[in-house]
């Protein structure tokens, strides 16, 4: 009996040590994202305009009538929509007007959606930010250029969107990722500057980022991105769309270029997607905003790596971060992206420390969002706008010259 007992026991403790060792591993092994996985709550988007705020609604109203706005914008605070409306016409020919889900191209307000893709990989082991492109593309003609490099601008290299607009003879259909990869392996055209040195935006960065991201998983981008982050963050009404895969971009919304009779047609350079190609509204951009709040996406360690400028910062505040660009100060914290392509002109802000989202989508690039500076001061954050400071970070005189940026 003692013997049998004896044998009962080392088999139990051979099974209790053997299990203890897979369940080791397997965490070893385990993707380190551990998204929240709950459902959306989708009464965040309830908003009556009855008790809009009544100072943002006569700012934005001279905003239109003055200076021209033609979009649509979300101001919410600590969670609640505190402003939403639609000013103006989603194509002028037609006399359409817009509506509040309306869907914008959101041009390289694409950008942080392509870094969240990346961060994401990253955390699940997939790739490294410290690779190098060559790992995933080896006919590409350049060394020394990182992931990182990718995300920060610090590349070095040329802006695809000019180098190709000479050598792609089929204007009206679209390249792809891969068609553009393939140029330069095949063209080598000359880099801005060695890897690393400086800061340098441009579009090439996260259009290969995206193509990795499409070499990584085996899916396109576009399926990556739906599954991934647009379907946890209940973004119902954003999707990737392609010159490649649509003769027609299939949205109501037509850029229009300075003037109403200028609205812009899709070419070629619709085509590749990563460093622009989503598009999207305001409610679900705030919806992508309190899904990265509540951690669906990314761990917290990242996402405050991906707000951390990796470049010297300009006029004392801003910087670039991991596809998002920076604005930093005494108690302030403030991630944001613009964007400008093909008759859009975009600006988002999410001020992280005060938990404020401003989101203005626009379909007329005139330069209605260089007059913000009093929306912001309404909202109680610094005026987001490089212009509005000097060199040495103090506040500008009201004279100074405003400068665009995408």
């Amino acid at each position: 009996m003692a013997h049998h007992l004896r044998r009962s026991l080392l088999i139990l403790a051979i099974y209790i040590f053997s299990t203890s060792c897979t369940s080791s591993d397997s965490t070893k092994t385990a993707p380190v994202s551990t998204p929240v996985t709950t459902p959306v709550d989708k009464s965040i988007l309830d908003y009556d305009p009855q008790k809009a705020d009544k100072r943002i609604d006569e700012f934005m109203k001279e905003l239109h009538r003055k200076h021209g706005f033609n979009g649509n914008i979300l101001v919410a605070k600590k969670g609640k929509i505190i402003y939403q409306n639609t000013f103006g016409w989603a194509d002028y020919l037609h006399r359409d007007s817009l509506k509040t889900g309306s869907v914008f191209e959101l041009a390289s307000v694409s950008k942080p959606f392509t870094a969240t893709a990346i961060l994401m990989l990253m955390e699940e082991g997939k790739l490294r930010l410290d690779q190098d492109v060559k790992d995933f593309f080896p006919n590409f003609p350049y060394d020394g250029i990182t992931i990182r490099l990718l995300l920060t601008h610090r590349s070095g290299l040329m802006n695809y969107v000019y180098f190709t607009d000479t050598i792609w003879k089929k204007k009206r259909e679209g390249m792809t990722n891969m068609d553009v990869m393939n140029l330069i392996s095949q063209y080598q055209p000359m880099c801005y500057s060695k890897p690393n040195k400086h800061f340098h935006y441009n579009n090439s960065n996260y259009m290969i980022l995206g193509a990795i991201i499409e070499k990584v998983t085996g899916k396109s981008y576009s399926k990556f991105m739906e599954a991934r982050i647009f379907k946890p963050c209940g973004m119902d009404y954003t999707h990737v769309y392609s010159k490649v895969d649509y003769a027609k971009i299939p949205v109501d919304v037509v850029g229009h270029d300075r003037v109403w009779k200028r609205s812009v047609v899709q070419n070629f350079l619709d085509g590749p997607i990563g460093d622009k190609g989503i598009y999207s509204t305001v409610q679900d951009l705030y919806l992508f905003d309190r899904g990265m709040r509540m951690g669906k996406l990314l761990r917290q360690a990242t996402l405050d790596s991906a707000y951390t400028s990796r470049n010297k910062l300009i006029r004392g505040h801003f910087g670039y971060g991991y596809g998002w660009r920076t604005f930093s100060g005494e108690g302030e914290r403030i991630v944001y992206h613009t964007g400008w392509w093909h008759g859009f002109k975009h600006i988002y802000v999410r001020d992280l420390n005060n938990d404020v989202t401003v989101i203005l989508l626009s379909n007329l690039t005139n330069g209605s969002l260089l007059k913000l500076d009093g929306l912001y001061k309404i909202v109680g954050m610094p005026i987001v706008r490089k212009g509005a400071y000097l060199t040495n970070g103090q506040i500008a005189p009201t004279h100074q010259k405003e400068t665009d940026e995408d």
